[in-house]
């Protein structure tokens, strides 16, 4: 037999542990958490906006403008004209600010609005609410995008940091809580995605993104002109994240100045590039100042002074968003010289930042990105390029702030760098100022609520706004309008007056301000006060259509007045004279007439402007029958008869409407 050989013993090693269960993210390390997150902030935050009126300038685009409110059918005159041309109606005076407005995207959603849902505020206030969520939400994506070959922490830190500080800042409450600020977020809404689809394409080498990149760049442009700038800022992304020699942007860049080149040739065919002369209204150019009663262009120092000292302004309402008030127009922004120290400091920390922007790019700092997106989308609203039509605007800084809220991104996460022990501590800072100013901007929101609420906040903040006591003015007369109690319509109207003469000490040329003068007198029925406010309005612009029109009606209200209240049928005649010579076709002015000349016994004179007021309403009962009236009173009953017949033939119950208080 062969020996069999003996097994070897099976060694029994300990089985191993079981696999601890894999620790669940944090919030932190979830993407889409932020995402969503952050969409949800930028919405919430003016959500209470959404009760609110019309505000402001939606009168402009929205529903004083004749192709917006035509809803669908008005798309091919939004894509045709110049953005102001549906508002006035009059070919022309949507040249009154320099270069004109070409924005059809907007303008286009508005009109589609009304198709859907006819005159709704609610839905632009939704509208602006989501966009604004998206473009916070894209601002986190396209931060990532930046630092994507930084390790994760970084990125998202920093990323957080800017969209977080982008969303709460109370300075983009003008943008977002007024409807027709759908024009900035929609453009940089373009501008950022194209940047994010540009960069995507370049690092995935699928060059069908730049193609998509150039489309919503065009969108953003056809949003608002001021996206242009964006072209500046893609090659300095190239050089800063992805490491580019900057004569290797150019390549990446070029559907971007593609896109630039269609808008350019688009928007000259509807609105011709003519700059030409600079206005010489005050509200149309901030640059003015009276002499000698002589409107006179600010000397360079004047002009440079006081354009530096709203480029500081910017800057301290960025870092200390108080006060705010959406009116800059002057005098609330004073004639500048380099003696005042804040104009004098506002050029020196400008020169410094752009001393750290040229440094920061030779040595490819990615903190000096921030300054550059900030000083080249400035640039163009900063009146050094061209005029704007005013000093400054919170709504010019939407854009140019997201330079800022990536400086200060990036500088924090420096100072963590540096001392990692501050880390915790520096995030309780940031929520407690975060908070802060997420607080400032829904309280902030609430005074967008209407204009006359907007107005008369605002005007506590910049009283030496000639347009904005002008605007009180005109708001606080159409609130008087609508109330019923006397005693209280006419206090309205008196603090309407005091602040339209306060308008007018400030711009003593202000046209409108006579206008509107003249419409609160008239409601306080003080007729001769009122035409002198017109007669002064007529002397600054001799075709001024609503100065004519008013005068004329007040002439009309003074005669009835007169023949009526006073029992004074010559002074009525007077006035009723004037009004004729200017409403010769008014069915009102030729009844006030044929009265006033009744009550003087002139029947013949009476029967001759019935006859006529008649002709002008022949459907009108009251018309006949007061013919009718004058003949008897002259003592020819048969035509009176005839005449009373007329008038039963149309309204059988003219002569019981006629005995009631009140009847004609």
């Amino acid at each position: 037999m062969s020996k069999q050989k003996k097994k070897a013993p099976v060694s029994k090693q300990p089985a191993p542990p079981p696999k601890a269960p894999a620790k669940p993210k944090s919030w932190w390390e979830k993407p889409l958490f932020h995402r969503l997150g952050l969409f949800l902030l930028g919405f919430l935050l003016y959500a209470n906006t959404l009760g609110f009126d019309y505000a402001l300038d939606d009168a402009i685009v929205i529903y004083d403008n004749e192709f917006t409110m035509q809803g669908a059918e008005g798309i091919d005159e939004i894509l045709k004209y110049d953005a102001f041309r549906g508002f006035f109606k009059v070919e022309g005076k949507e040249q009154l600010v320099a270069g004109g407005r070409y924005r059809p995207l907007s303008q286009i959603l508005f009109a589609l609005e009304i198709e859907l849902f006819g005159r709704s505020p609610m839905v632009g206030h939704l509208g602006n609410a989501l966009l604004y969520g998206l473009l916070v939400m894209l601002i986190y994506q396209l931060t990532l995008l930046f630092f994507k070959k930084e390790k994760t922490d970084k990125a998202r830190w920093i990323a957080l940091a800017t969209a977080l500080l982008f969303a709460v800042h109370p300075l983009h409450t003008e943008v977002v809580a007024n409807i027709k600020g759908s024009d900035e977020i929609l453009a940089l809404l373009g501008g950022l995605s194209a940047i994010y689809f540009s960069l995507r394409a370049f690092d995935n080498k699928k060059w069908g993104g730049h193609i998509a990149a150039a489309g919503l760049f065009l969108l953003g442009l056809l949003a608002k002109e001021n996206a242009i700038t964006l072209v500046a800022v893609v090659p300095l992304a190239y050089y800063f994240f992805r490491g580019l020699p900057l004569w290797k942007t150019i390549l990446p860049t070029l559907p971007f100045l593609a896109a630039a080149l269609v808008f350019i040739l688009i928007r000259t065919s509807v609105v011709p590039l003519e700059l030409g002369k600079p206005s010489g209204e005050l509200m149309n150019n901030p640059f003015l100042k009276l002499v000698n009663n002589q409107w006179l262009a600010f000397d360079p120092g004047e002009k440079f002074a006081t354009i530096f000292y709203t480029l500081g302004k910017y800057l301290q309402l960025l870092v200390f968003p108080h006060p705010l008030t959406h009116d800059y127009y002057p005098r609330h922004i004073p004639i500048m010289s380099f003696g005042n120290p804040w104009a004098l400091l506002s050029l020196l920390l400008y020169l410094a930042m752009l001393g750290y922007a040229l440094w920061g790019l030779l040595r490819r700092k990615p903190m000096s990105f921030g300054v550059w997106f900030y000083l080249l989308t400035l640039s163009i609203v900063s009146n050094i390029v061209f005029p704007i039509g005013t000093n400054m605007g919170e709504r010019f800084i939407f854009m140019p702030s997201l330079g800022f809220c990536l400086f200060v991104g990036m500088g924090l996460y420096a100072i963590i760098e540096k001392r990692p022990a501050i880390r915790k501590n520096l995030g309780y800072a940031g929520i407690v100022i975060l908070a802060l100013l997420a607080g400032k901007t829904v309280f902030r929101n609430l005074v967008w609520k209407d204009n006359y609420t907007l107005f008369t906040s605002d005007v506590k903040i910049s009283p030496n706004s000639a347009k904005l006591q002008n605007s009180v003015g005109g708001a606080t007369i159409e609130y008087a309008a609508k109330l019923k109690d006397e005693p209280l319509r006419r206090a309205q109207l008196e603090k309407a007056v005091l602040h339209l003469k306060e308008a007018l000490r400030i711009h003593p040329t202000y046209k409108n301000a006579y206008l509107l003068l003249g419409n609160a007198h008239n409601y306080l029925q003080r007729y001769e006060e009122s035409i002198q406010y017109y007669d002064n309005a007529l002397r600054l612009d001799l075709n001024y259509t609503e100065a004519i029109r008013n005068r004329a009606e007040t002439y009309r209200d003074a005669g009835k007045y007169f023949g009526e209240k006073e029992q004074n049928p010559v002074k009525a005649e007077l006035y009723l004279q004037k009004a004729l010579k200017e409403m010769p076709k008014d069915y009102e002015t030729h009844r006030l007439l044929g009265v006033a000349a009744g009550m003087q016994g002139k029947h013949q004179q009476a029967i001759q402007f019935f006859t006529l007021a008649a002709g002008i309403e022949p459907g009108n009962a009251d018309a006949w029958f007061n013919l009718a009236l004058a003949w008897r009173e002259s003592g020819n009953l048969i035509e009176s008869k005839k005449y009373e017949q007329k008038a039963f033939e149309i309204d059988p119950n003219i002569v019981q409407k006629r005995s009631r208080p009140g009847g004609q």
